[in-house]
């Protein structure tokens, strides 16, 4: 772990770059720092010295008599690595180098060596490229952003400077309290993780929140992802969503922003809950932040509007929120306050005549009831619902609440009503105009902690003989290739332990003919090509050939398409195996993802899978757990556990196969990537068969 104590807790801070112009970046930071109410030494560097924002500035930070436990340099770039050499014979631990110019546009080698000899020296960079460092432990606002930030529980690592900057403007008139916001910028040393693992200790940190815009040394990421999400609530909004968006990112950062798909699935597999917009996001940490763990799951809509109430129980099914169902325990509680033609079940619905009062009892019975773990309270604008004895309600009900149960407030309306929502959330309420927006707070509260009580499963460890699979690799590379062809693949399958239909290969008609008597009608048969990956675009397969003619027609049909299709084709045979039973055809691979490594992946096989994209990822290694719950996100699932009376599928043996792909991956660095389209998975204790199997080295690694 990372010792980040005294970037966050610095005895002193030097400001290299000072400004007395104060419009300057220099000169904004120091200030910043003054207003913070910082009460360390707080030191401008300038060239001609003098007082800058109040304080007196040193010519070079040499001169400077205290401590200096941060260094902010905000100097042009060419002058950035001297100041950095200054920093090291005046013993500084952090640099904040808020200065642009490096990787973010090309130039990486004069970055590289600013952090080699930070390194070195002992020194850890934050940046290039950043806005700064906000710690609320000591008040120290070290930004080029808003000086108004108010202190919380919320801790923020982003990756834009702008956004970042947003943010705070957007939290302090929110009401967010804040207890960091740390700029990473290029990430040229200190990145996400390293933050992220020094955050996940900070007893001021109750949320996190990481704005992404690409993923570097993502195992490592995922390791302190997995520990920070069992420890408090960690949100992720990552840019890149879209391949124009993806391309934005990769140029704006100069990092890669990888697949969106992958991403997704390993921050579920992290227990990060990912928010779709800033403030989705910031909606959820604050409550988050706030919240009180709920004794049961039993949440309660209480309502003046069934439309909106059923709105809501909508949104609950959406978001994994559960509404108590006992509709006897519910009469009880709330019959006193719903009127004749309203309803006790949940939705509570206290009608359209309901008044302030009625809220005010509704939600007193709710908090006191132990039956009632969590309230969802909608408010909709009639002729007797006074906005303004509503809003005082909501604040006194709620400091009730703070501490004892978990709360969110859903009000739709005019303008009186919007001016509530803002008094309200101004005051630290939860409370929303959209009812989306309310229930998806409730919803990643409940779901962090389903996540925190799901045990922690010891990733499987799969035995696999990798001495085997070296040769292969060597047999290939010696080939000039960085694709295996059917019997490669075939030994590697072997030597993992994955089942393979009986198959040979076969470079003319009589010994096709003689491969297909040995192996037994039907059987399938498919190109084997150097040159051909995909072998079904070319023409390449045959399937149910049934006798010794059909063997023939297909070698010849087959010889001629692939041809047609690739003229210079070099065609080492045909390759005849046993054509299996009808299965659940699925799709199984692992490779080595540029961001976070191994990954493995699960989904709908066959032909149509670049089209129906019904696949899960997550990183390797992982649990057999883990394994089963990717396998369920994906929407042809029910189709193993048994559909429209069929049988339960052999899905042990489908997790297996993917935890051997992985283990591939893992301990064969030169392989790149493992695709088995299609597995054909048959009835429980049946087994699965890997039909087809593509295998590719790392281009690098590979001479051809």
């Amino acid at each position: 772990m990372s010792d980040l104590k005294s970037l966050f807790e610095p005895r002193g801070v030097a400001v290299i770059g000072a400004s007395h112009n104060t419009r300057k970046i220099g000169y904004r930071v120091v200030d910043n720092i003054v207003k913070g109410g910082y009460k360390g030494g707080i030191f401008p560097v300038n060239p001609k010295a003098g007082r800058i924002a109040g304080v007196d500035a040193s010519r070079s930070i040499n001169e400077v008599i205290g401590e200096v436990d941060v260094a902010v340099i905000a100097v042009p770039a060419v002058h950035v690595l001297d100041a950095v050499k200054n920093c090291a014979r005046k013993h500084v631990e952090h640099l904040v180098i808020i200065t642009s110019g490096f990787s973010e546009i090309g130039n990486n080698e004069e970055e590289r060596e600013i952090v080699n000899f930070a390194r070195d020296h002992g020194m850890r960079v934050l940046g290039p490229n950043i806005f700064g460092l906000y710690s609320g432990r000591v008040s120290l606002n070290a930004t080029f952003g808003p000086s108004d930030i108010t202190k919380g529980s919320v801790s923020i690592v982003t990756q834009s400077g702008a956004i970042g900057i947003a943010m705070i403007g957007k939290t302090a008139y929110e009401g967010i309290g804040l207890s960091s916001v740390i700029s990473v910028g290029n990430k040229a040393d200190l990145d996400e993780a390293d933050l992220v693992e020094h955050l996940m200790h900070d007893d001021d940190t109750r949320a996190i929140l990481m704005y992404l815009e690409g993923v570097r040394e993502g195992e490592r990421m995922v390791s302190v992802l997995e520990q920070a999400a069992r420890t408090k609530p960690v949100v992720a909004i990552k840019s890149g969503r879209s391949a124009r968006g993806a391309a934005a990112a990769a140029s704006h950062t100069g990092s890669l922003a990888g697949s969106d798909e992958v991403f997704d699935g390993i921050m579920k597999q992290c227990g990060v809950m990912r928010a779709e917009t800033i403030e989705e996001a910031l909606d959820w940490c604050a409550f988050l932040s706030r919240a009180p763990e709920p004794k049961n799951d039993n949440t309660v809509i209480i309502t003046n509007g069934g439309g909106v109430g059923v709105l809501a129980a909508d949104a609950s099914e959406k978001y994994g929120v559960h509404l108590y169902d006992d509709a006897s325990v519910l009469h009880d509680a709330f019959g006193a306050n719903v009127p004749d033609f309203g309803s006790t079940k949940n939705p509570v619905d206290l009608t359209g005549a309901a008044t302030a009062k009625d809220y005010d009892s509704s939600l007193s019975t709710a908090l006191n009831d132990p039956r009632i773990g969590a309230v969802i309270c909608l408010g909709c604008e009639t002729a007797v619902f006074d906005a303004k004895q509503f809003t005082d309600v909501v604040k006194k009900k709620y400091a009730d609440f703070a501490r004892t149960k978990p709360v969110v407030f859903s009000l739709v309306g005019g303008a009186a009503i919007e001016q509530g929502i803002t008094t309200l959330r101004q005051n630290g309420v939860p409370a929303f105009s959209d009812v989306n927006d309310a229930v998806s707070c409730m919803g990643v509260l409940f779901g962090h902690r389903r996540f925190m009580r799901q045990p922690v499963k010891d990733p499987e460890r799969v035995p696999l003989d990798v001495q085997i699979i070296g040769s292969v690799i060597a047999s290939v590379k010696g080939d000039g290739r960085n694709f295996m062809l059917a019997n490669e693949a075939r030994q590697v399958m072997e030597a993992a332990g994955i089942a393979l239909p009986e198959s040979l290969v076969a470079k003319n008609f009589g010994a096709a003919v003689e491969a297909a008597r040995g192996i037994g009608y039907p059987v399938v048969m498919k190109i084997v090509s150097r040159d051909i990956i995909h072998k079904s675009d070319a023409g390449g397969i045959a399937l149910n050939i049934e006798n010794d003619d059909e063997v023939v027609d297909a070698f010849e049909s087959i010889s001629r398409n692939c041809k047609e299709h690739v003229p210079n084709a070099h065609i080492d045979g045909i390759e005849i195996a046993k054509q299996v039973p009808k299965g659940i055809e699925t799709i199984v691979g692992a490779r080595r993802d540029p961001s976070f490594g191994p990954i493995v992946m699960f989904g709908l096989g066959g032909v149509y899978v670049e089209i129906m994209k019904d696949v899960a990822f997550r990183a390797y290694p992982l649990s057999r757990a883990e394994t089963m719950s990717m396998m369920g996100e994906t929407r042809s699932y029910p189709l193993l556990l048994g559909a429209r009376g069929d049988e339960r599928k052999d899905i042990e043996t489908v997790t297996d196969v993917i935890l051997r792909l992985g283990t591939i991956v893992k301990e064969c660095p030169e392989i790149a990537d493992i695709e088995i389209n299609p597995l054909v998975v048959y009835d429980q204790g049946e087994g699965a068969k890997a039909i087809d199997v593509r295998i590719l080295l790392s281009q690098n690694e590979s001479k051809g």
